[in-house]
Parts: structure tokens; C-alpha cells; sequence
């Protein structure tokens, strides 16, 4: 039986949720996001609680109760607050900035790498190498973030690369004569 599941789920204020035909639509102050559920599990909504409810008793100890659980968390805290990722870029000459919908990133190859940004997501670039993902869809999110990552993951000798804002790089020793 899931831990998370079968507690309720509180519902904060300027928030609605709406639950039809196996898709949950819940709105919030940063906007509206749809969540297909599973066939398995029900949502019911009880004055200020939501529950995640599995229709057959079997279902009680199928583990994807408490990860749809969990995604209708994730779906609240993104409408109500958002989700935002921080990357650093280590190296010298390594730049990114936005022209228009795409980030163009110098990484220290023959060319320069545009990446299209995706529409659910808003990037910007306060400084030359600090790039700030922010979305309301937290999958979403890591998925542009680990993409821009995988440009130029860093190396373990000069720590040269992008990396998370609070990653740290295990540090090889190089060459000794």
C-alpha cells in the first residue's frame, strides 16, 4: 500500500480542479495544466482535499497509485508556484544568450548550438553563463534542462561545462611526469 496515495491531497485556494473521462485539468494562478490518470484510479474531490483512489481493491498495492499520486502533487505545486532550474557554464570563452525563440549557446566547438526553446518553457540569461529554466510542468522542465546539459556535460579534470546550479564535480588528478 503507497504512503503518499492514500493520504489526501490539499487543495489551495485559487486553485480548480476538474476530473473527466481520465483527465485531470487543474488551474492556478500560473496558468492550467492536463493530466491524463491512469484507467486504474479515480480522483474525488472532498471540500478542500483531493483523493487519489483506486478503483479495485487489487490496485491498492500496484505502485503507479502512488506515482500518479505524485504527478498530482507535481501538477498543484507547478500551477501554484512553478519549478525553475538553474545552469552554470564553466569555461572560458562559454557563453549563451536568446535570439528571439532559440538559445544560442558558444561551448567551444567550430560552432555556435541553437537549441529551439519548447513553448512550455521560459528561459532567460541574467549573465553570460548562467542560464534560469522556469516552467510549470516539472517533467518538462528537467527534460530541456538535462538537453541543454547534454550539449557539454562537464569533465572531471578542469570542471569545464554546463552544469546544475548546486552540482558539484568530482575532481580527477591529471598526468604526472
Amino acid at each position: 500500500m503507497s504512503k503518499i496515495a492514500k493520504n489526501g491531497i490539499k487543495l489551495p485556494q485559487d486553485t480548480t480542479c476538474n476530473f473527466d473521462n481520465n483527465v485531470l485539468l487543474v488551474k492556478g494562478k500560473m496558468g492550467e495544466i492536463t493530466l491524463p490518470i491512469n484507467e486504474l484510479f479515480i480522483i474525488k474531490q472532498q471540500d478542500n482535499e483531493i483523493h487519489v483512489l483506486p478503483k479495485n481493491e487489487k490496485d491498492k498495492t500496484n505502485p503507479l497509485w502512488g506515482t500518479t499520486s505524485a504527478h498530482v502533487i507535481n501538477t498543484l505545486s507547478g500551477v501554484i508556484n512553478g519549478f525553475s532550474k538553474t545552469l552554470e557554464l564553466n569555461g572560458t570563452g562559454y557563453r549563451a544568450s536568446i535570439v528571439g525563440s532559440k538559445l544560442k549557446l558558444q561551448l567551444g566547438f567550430s560552432h555556435d548550438i541553437e537549441y529551439e526553446i519548447p513553448k512550455e518553457v521560459k528561459i532567460e540569461c541574467p549573465k553570460q553563463n548562467i542560464i534560469k529554466i522556469t516552467s510549470i510542468h516539472k517533467e518538462i522542465l528537467g527534460l530541456v534542462a538535462a538537453k541543454i546539459r547534454s550539449f557539454r556535460k562537464p569533465e572531471p579534470f578542469k570542471g569545464k561545462g554546463i552544469k546544475y546550479e548546486n552540482e558539484f564535480i568530482h575532481r580527477k588528478e591529471g598526468k604526472k611526469k
